[in-house]
This record gives structure tokens, sequence and C-alpha cells, in this order.
């Protein structure tokens, strides 16, 4: 409808110039001279005559807007060369003139309109997403923009002997200089007027390294006592500032390099806060207004900054010791460092010619032997797929890692409440045989040595045991062997839970084996285990039931493990005549259970620390408990985790405690 209504407004204006008369020159020369004495030509009626116009200019006008130029002009041309040749015949022939000068000047005028709209369409939304990129892409706030200016003088401050640091910025009018960012060794003495005469010279100095786009230097005394480096900030072949550099000492020539380096960096900085503050608001076309285009440029200036500084991403990548493979949706390699390449026992050239399943085709192993079953896994449910690869004929180990990366919404999701957009696959290869060789050395002499100490306990517990049913030993010495007989108990007690934490946290631990297990049950089994220990010290030990609870996934042996270390922890340092409660409740989507008591309570202090293996709890500024092992906690936290759950505590001193665990109900 905009073309029609500019092609119309171009047929109207044509129509008026017609006939006003303007183009009589130009109509005739498309008609043949009439000789005198012969018919004069004769022209279509006035009213007939207008509408041929603007009917043909409208045509071309359309016909531009839905086909484009570039189509529609051979075919414009053809049109117009027959139509000239039909008015040349049509004049000689019929004495009759069809008004081809005003039909040619109408659609050419209606083509020029059409066109220039469309590109005032396209222009517009190039310039709106320009500028939407180049916003995305630089997200700094002004006031972290002017931190980076001043960061990146502190480095050099670090480098070089620096009295003083100035970044300088064209003024608005793109003119004289003037300092953006400042930094001195000394903020105590007063900085220089903007007259001074020092100041002066050094900003001449500055002007005449950006006119030169070379460094220039001033030795010491030319100027002022200090040397004076004018370095100009470069972007993009376009000079965005200068960068000058008051040296205690002489300028070391090795240090130009780091220098230039440095100043590309502040560069980058110093035009992005410049093309911030020429962002428009309401643009003209670029055609049409140099401001627009100054506008635009920069932007993309922003643009191939911040690609400059993501391509320092892939730079670190190279220097990484694990293997690191970046793969588009379409299974195109985009990335792929040097460890990876090693890792796939491939050069640069032949990992050029692979995909991303021709890469992950060089690590098939016995459990990763369909690299495509793995790759469908993770697109379709997002997580990440993770496996140990053993290749037993180069007695290596790999860690394999594929996950798929997406593009961040706030909380994870994106606007519209959807899954996160994902971007690309990364691939991770880490080479784990040293690492799994330590874990088998430590997991053996971890069962020697509890071999080696389970014997001789074996032994001092039975002896121990055997003297002190000798009537003839004093009741003192029956004393000192009930200890020795408790304390090798204690000790054999310390050792299996010891063997029992470690397996779990074993880097090569099996899968434990998991049963549809209801929490209610295994409570109820474990509080009837139980009960005579508890009645022992005079505890009451109670089970309160909620209703139904769905089952959980889990090894029942293991679960029902970590309720009686919880509950043999609560009857522990309860005193007497109180009560332990355990309880089982629905959450969301998980079963918790908890234990309460009502004993001593865990200092506030100590509260983060309590899972730790080992680690025991100091009580009214006693020393710690010498009866634990420190170990119980750590083993529940251990066998919680495994099963995908979490565990919490909450306490008070002097009221009590509860301990939960919590594992997703199925």
């Amino acid at each position: 409808m905009v073309s029609l209504a500019l092609a119309f407004l171009a047929g109207a204006a044509t129509c008026a110039i017609w006939r006003a008369g303007l183009i009589d020159s130009l109509q005739a020369a498309f008609v043949v001279n009439v000789n005198p004495g012969e018919v004069p030509l004769q022209s279509p009626q006035p009213w007939l005559g207008l509408l041929l116009i603007v009917a043909i200019s409208m045509s071309a006008g359309f016909f531009v807007s839905r086909v484009g130029a570039r189509r529609s002009f051979p075919i414009l041309g053809f049109g117009f060369l027959a139509m000239a040749v039909a008015s040349l015949l049509a004049s000689r022939q019929l004495k009759v003139d069809i008004l081809f000068a005003p039909m040619a000047v109408g659609s050419v005028g209606a083509v020029f309109l059409v066109q220039l709209q469309r590109l005032w369409l396209i222009d517009t939304v190039l310039t709106a997403h320009v500028d939407r990129v180049a916003t995305r892409a630089d997200r700094i706030e002004p006031s972290l923009a002017q931190a980076r200016l001043t960061g990146g003088l502190k480095l050099l401050q670090t480098i070089l002997p620096l009295e003083e640091a100035v970044v300088f910025h064209p003024d608005e009018d793109g003119g004289a200089l003037v300092p953006g960012a400042r930094l001195r060794a000394n903020s105590s003495e007063p900085l220089e007027a903007k007259r001074n005469s020092i100041w002066r010279r050094l900003i001449q100095l500055c002007d005449q390294a950006v006119r030169t786009n070379e460094i220039k230097l001033a030795p010491a005394g030319q100027i002022d006592s200090f040397e004076s480096v004018a370095l100009p900030l470069r972007h993009e072949g376009q000079t965005v500032g200068a960068l000058l550099l008051r040296l205690r000492e002489s300028f070391d020539e090795s240090d130009r390099r780091l220098l230039s380096s440095v100043g590309s960096q502040v560069a980058r900085n110093l035009q992005r806060e410049q093309a911030r503050k020429k962002r428009l608001d309401g643009n003209l076309p670029a055609f049409v207004s140099s401001r627009t285009s100054g506008h635009r440029l920069h932007a993309f200036d922003v643009i191939s900054g911040v690609l400059t500084e993501h391509r320092f991403g892939a730079q670190i990548l190279a220097e990484a010791s694990d293997g690191y493979a970046i793969a588009y949706l379409d299974g195109t390699l985009a990335y792929v460092n040097p460890a990876m390449a090693w890792a796939a026992r491939m050069n640069e050239n032949e990992i050029q010619k692979l995909d991303l399943f021709g890469l992950l085709d060089c690590f098939r192993s016995g459990v990763f032997d369909e690299p495509s079953i793995a790759v469908r896994r993770v697109l379709q449910s997002g997580e990440t797929y993770q496996r140990e690869l053993k290749f037993a004929d180069r007695n290596q180990t790999l860690e394999l890692r594929i996950a798929l990366a997406t593009e961040r919404h706030g909380s994870g999701l994106n606007g519209n409440g959807s899954a996160a957009t994902p971007l690309c696959l990364a691939i991770r290869i880490r080479d784990v045989t040293r690492m799994k060789e330590f874990e088998q050395l430590k997991s053996d002499m971890i069962s020697l040595m509890s071999h080696e100490l389970r014997t001789p306990l074996t032994s001092i517990n039975g002896f121990s045991e055997l003297l002190a049913l000798n009537d003839k030993i004093p009741e003192e010495s029956r004393e000192f062997l009930q200890i020795i007989s408790n304390e090798s108990q204690r000790m054999s007690r310390m050792i299996d839970t010891f063997l029992s934490v470690t397996q779990l946290e074993r880097g090569d631990k099996q899968e434990v084996t998991k049963i549809a297990l209801r929490l209610d049950e295994a409570v109820r089994e474990t509080v009837t285990a139980m009960q005579p220990i508890a009645k022992k010290k005079r505890i009451r030990l109670l089970e309160q039931g909620n209703g139904r609870i769905p089952p959980v996934a889990a090894d029942k042996s293991l679960i029902t493990q970590a309720i009686a270390k919880l509950l043999d922890n609560a009857i522990k340092y309860s005193p007497e005549r109180t009560a332990v409660t355990v309880s089982t409740v629905l959450e969301a989507e998980a079963v918790r259970v908890i234990v309460e008591d009502r004993g001593y309570g865990v200092p506030a202090e100590s509260i983060d620390r309590i899972w730790e293996k080992f680690y025991r709890v100091a009580r009214d500024g006693q020393e710690k408990d010498e009866e634990s092992t420190g170990l119980g906690l750590a083993f529940v936290k251990e066998v919680v985790e495994q099963h995908g759950g979490t565990v919490a505590v909450e306490s008070e001193v002097g009221r009590g405690s509860k301990f939960s665990f919590a594992l997703p109900r199925l």
C-alpha cells in the first residue's frame, strides 16, 4: 500500500508537470514531426492522458516493490524501449501521440520513490539490528567502563616506573584532546592546571602522536624532569585517542610491544565509551544522514572489539592441558584446541576435515561405542554426558564430557518461560590415567592398612576378654583390661566406618544398587533395631508416621545405615529420660527423614563443619568427645549425596538438634 501510494504520488506530480508544459521538449523527442499541410498529431483526451500516466506509474512502482529493482529493471527497460518505438511508429503512421514521455517520466519517478522507500526500510532494520547487537555484545555499565580505563593504567603502573598516566580522547567537537582517565603515583600532589605550559606541551606531544600514528618520546628535561611517552590509541584503523605516560626512568624499548598491546585494549574501551555517548534515539537512513552513518560505524567498531576479545577465550583454551572442542548444532567443529588433537592422535590438518561424530569416533571404547546415542541423549535431555574411557592398548584412561551450552536468560528461562535456547555442544577430554593410578594405590594402601590394623586389634580384643575372665587377676587390672577391650572395639568401628566412607568417595566406585524403597518402613525397622540401645540409656525412641509416603530409589542397606548413625548420634548425645523422635515427611519432590533430639545441641561455629570427616564438636568448653570417630555424619552425607539427595541440620545449644536428609521421590 505504501508503494502504491508513492507511485500514485509520482504519477500525479508528473501529470502536473505535463499539464504545465514543462516536458514538451522531451515529449517532442519521441514523436515524428508533422510536415506542413499534413494532419496534426492527435493526443488523447486530458482525462484519459492523466489516467494513463497515473496507471503506468502505479504499475511500475508496484512491480518494483514486488520483484525488486534488480529483476524489474531489465523488464522495465525493455518496456520503455518498446513504448518509445511504438510512440515513433504511432506518430508517423497513425498521427497519434501516445504520451510516451509523460508516462516514462511518471514511471521513472515511481520507481525512484519506491526503491528509495525499500532502501529506507532495509537501512532502518539494519541500523536497529547493528545497534541491538552492539548493545547486547557490550553490556558494560558507564561506571565500569571508566573503571576499565583506570584499570589499564594501574596495570601499566605495575610494570613501568610511572609518575603519571593519562588517557586522552577528542572532545565532542572531535578536535582538541581532553583527559578521560588519569592516574598519578603520588595522588597527594596537586594536578597541573590545563593552562599550565607543561600541560600544553604534553598535549602537543599527544597531538603529534595522533597525527603521525607513531609513539612519540620526549626525554627528561625537554618538557620537565620526567620522560614523556605519547602513544596513539587506534581501533579498527581509526585513532580514538592518545595515552600519555610520564616516567621516572628512561623508556625501555623492550616494553614497546607490551605498551602497544595494553594500548589496544585501552583503545577498545575508549571506543566503546564514545559509541555509548553517541547512540541515537531516532535515526535517519544512513545514505542520507552522515550522523546515522557515523553511529552505525561506531556500532560496528564495538562489535569488532567485542569479537576481538572473545577470541581471547580460544587462545586461553589453546593453553589448557585438557582437550576442548566446540561443535555447532549442525555437527561442524567450531574449535579444537591442541590438547584435544593430541588426545585424538591427529594433526591439525586431519582435525580440520572432521565433524563432531568423526572426532568422537576417535574415542570409541567399551562404554562409548555409539557416539550418536550419547549426543542424542545430551540434546534431548540437556543433561551432561560423562564417562571414563579406558584404553588398555595404550594404558590410558580418559574422561569424556559432552555438555550442551545454552543461552542464559536470567534464572535459566527465557522471557516466555520456556527452556534456555541451545547454542552448541562442548566436548572435554581429560587424561585421568595418573589420577586413577593414584586412587588405586590409595585404595590398596587403605585396604592393606585396615587389614594390618584389624589383625592386631582382633588379638588385643580377644586376649583382653580372655584375661578379664581369669578370677586370679585383681579387680583393678580387670578394669584396665575392660578399657583395653572397649578401646580396641572402638578402633575397629572407626576402621569399618572409615572404609565405608572411603569406598563411597572413591572415583571408581560402583553405582549403588537402587530399588523402590519406602523410607517410612526403613525408619520403622531401624527404630525397632535401635530400641535396646535407647532403653539402655533410658531414652525414649519414637517413630511418627505421616500417612502414606511414596517410595524413593535407594540402596536399602546404605540408607538403613545412614538412619542408624543419625539415631546413634541422637541417643549418644541426649540426656537420660529424654526423647528422640524420628519422622518421615513428604515434600514437593522429595521425601525427608528427620531425627530430632533434646540433647546438648551444636554450637553455631560448628554447624558448617559437622559433616567433615574426623571433625568432633567440643561441648561446654570441654575437650572433644574421644568416644566419637568423627566419621558418622560424613558417612551419612556421602550416602545421601550418592542418591542425589541433600542433608540439613538445625540446632540450638542446650535445646537439641534436628538432623535430616531428603531423597528425590519416584
